[in-house]
């Protein structure tokens, strides 16, 4: 007999929501990059499509709040939350630089949004798996790990040739990880290795 665990996570809505988002930011990324010229104005006030976005985040919140659980409208909730939600995320860069549409920010917040979200499904999901192969790993492993990522990340700084700054992080990373390497010892005799 097989075991079904309840938990308060619904992944099918993650999913939902998550392909709405992803669907609403390429569409609206679409959409403005081939019709630059496209906007609308009403009474002089020009309407971002982060403004649809909000309404309909706003829309299916209170919804969801007010609402009887009723699986079929919750899964289309998150649908619509979703594409809100992916609607603002392509405007990220304009909000948050004030009006400059050739802002790279809206491209940073889909990667941070879409890592957030599968690390988040990834932790909710298999959180005895990644306890015992993530955090319950030795303070020298624990060092290695930094200091190859320490290292490997000094790549950037040698691709925009910053040579000093990628050397300098570079060599941190090396240190740190032969800080915490620990070589496998080998037995002293055959007798303690059966």
């Amino acid at each position: 007999m097989q075991e079904i665990r309840t938990t308060s996570l619904r992944h099918g809505l993650t999913f939902y929501g998550t392909v709405a988002f992803a669907v609403a930011f390429f569409g609206a990324r679409l959409f403005a990059t081939m019709n630059p010229n496209v906007v609308v104005v009403k009474g002089g006030i020009h309407f971002h499509h982060f403004w649809y976005g909000l309404a309909m985040i706003t829309g299916t919140g209170w919804i969801g709040i007010t609402t009887l659980r009723n699986d079929k409208l919750t899964r289309q909730l998150a649908i619509v939350f979703g594409l809100g939600a992916g609607l603002i995320g392509d405007e990220v860069g304009l909000l948050l630089t004030f009006g400059d549409y050739t802002s790279n920010l809206t491209e940073i917040f889909f990667v941070a949004a879409m890592a957030f979200i599968i690390l988040a499904t990834l932790i909710s999901r298999r959180r005895e798996h990644i306890e015992k192969e993530v955090l319950n790993v030795g303070r020298k492993e624990r060092l290695t790990q930094v200091g190859l990522l320490v290292a490997a990340f000094s790549a950037i700084f040698f691709a925009v040739d910053d040579w000093t700054i990628g050397f300098l992080i570079l060599a941190l990373g090396v240190l740190l990880y032969f800080w915490g390497f620990e070589r496998e010892r080998r037995p002293r005799s055959l007798n303690q290795h059966i």
